[in-house]
């Protein structure tokens, strides 16, 4: 039996609805942050000017104390300054407004300051959008670092919408990854006797068979389908927070992707990666579904093979033989040695990634 104490935080409120942006400070007041608290807002360039300069200007004009960064990365250097500056200027309260970046370094800040963190997110590529964890790049590892989970998230699903397509996807592909990232746990707790949290699973699963089924509504952009998205993408985040790790919504899939981030940087998205490690790794578990995930990534849009997610064969090989090394006591499918050249090499031929 476990014993072990399990804490679990979870976001405060969340709030989803169009063109709700407008309504920020009396989601503040729900949730006790006072005019008194200087806010502290990250977001990127395109990010800014699509909803930071709309949040920024609501707070000012209802009397908010507002300081506003604008970020064009998501390293360490950038978070420690953020973190620094804010700390100088006594502000509590951060607010990522944007991608996977902005949302990183507010949390990353927000917890180097031991203050709230509230999200915003301005496309849905990723559950980083509710989780505690943070990729920040900087860190000597491809793999995110655990900081603070979000007091709030605030989602206006007319700005998410109007994301790129790739975005949308990505968000998609992303989840598709819990499929393999659930089994690896359940092997992780058979043959290492690692703590394991079947709500968290189930909860994490369900995000993954919500977007599976309503693929054809999100992959026609329409409004709705980037709300059952954004719902799911949140869904997955909030199950990591119970589980206390990442362990539900992340596992070989995604060690495969940090590989690729390793040896082939910014060629592809995060979740288009994903997707495609979970077709090979649900392969390696010898289930039939990676044939069915492998033509809804297809129906979709999302790269099923080395040639359309733009990475020679040989780096996702490679990236196959030094997964398991990526993070050596997450024991997964891959095993403690991983896959050899040939075992590889027949994986990504059999599943049709070459």
């Amino acid at each position: 039996m476990y014993r072990n104490v399990h804490e679990i935080t979870l976001p405060l409120k969340v709030v989803i609805g169009y063109d709700i942006l407008n309504n920020i400070p009396e989601y503040l007041e729900k949730i006790k942050v006072s005019k008194h608290l200087r806010i502290g807002i990250v977001s990127g360039p395109k990010t800014y000017s699509v909803a930071g300069k709309i949040v920024e200007e609501v707070l000012v004009d209802k009397g908010y104390d507002v300081v506003s960064w604008i970020i064009h990365d998501a390293s360490v250097d950038t978070g420690k300054k953020v973190a620094k500056e804010a700390k100088k200027k006594g502000i509590k309260v951060f607010m990522g407004v944007g991608g996977g970046k902005s949302i990183d370094v507010a949390k990353y800040s927000a917890y180097m300051n031991d203050g709230y963190m509230i999200s915003i997110p301005t496309a849905p590529s990723h559950d980083g959008i509710a989780s505690p964890f943070a990729s920040l790049k900087g860190t000597g590892k491809p793999t995110s670092i655990k900081t603070i989970t979000p007091h709030a998230i605030i989602a206006d699903i007319e700005i998410i919408s109007k994301a790129p397509a790739r975005l949308i996807r990505a968000g998609v592909g992303d989840l598709i990854g819990k499929l393999t990232a659930v089994r690896d746990w359940q092997l992780a707790h058979r043959l290492r006797g690692e703590y394991y949290g079947e709500y968290a699973a189930q909860l994490a699963l369900l995000s993954a068979k919500h977007v599976l089924r309503y693929h054809d509504l999100i992959r026609s952009n329409n409004p709705d389908g980037v709300r059952i998205l954004i719902e799911a993408l949140i869904s997955s985040g909030v199950a990591m927070c119970i589980a206390g790790s990442s362990r539900p919504a992340s596992g070989s899939e995604h060690l495969f992707s940090h590989a690729l981030d390793v040896i082939a940087p910014g060629k592809a998205l995060h979740g288009e990666q994903v997707a495609l490690g979970t077709i090979m790794m649900l392969y390696l578990y010898g289930d039939p579904m990676w044939k069915k995930i492998r033509k809804i990534m297809k129906k979709i849009g999302l790269p099923v093979s080395a040639k359309e997610l733009g990475i020679p064969p040989e780096k996702i090989v490679e990236a196959l033989t030094i997964a398991h090394k990526i993070r050596p006591e997450r024991y997964t499918i891959l095993g403690e040695k991983g896959l050899t050249r040939e075992a590889a090499w027949r994986l990504v031929k059999e599943t049709g990634i070459v």
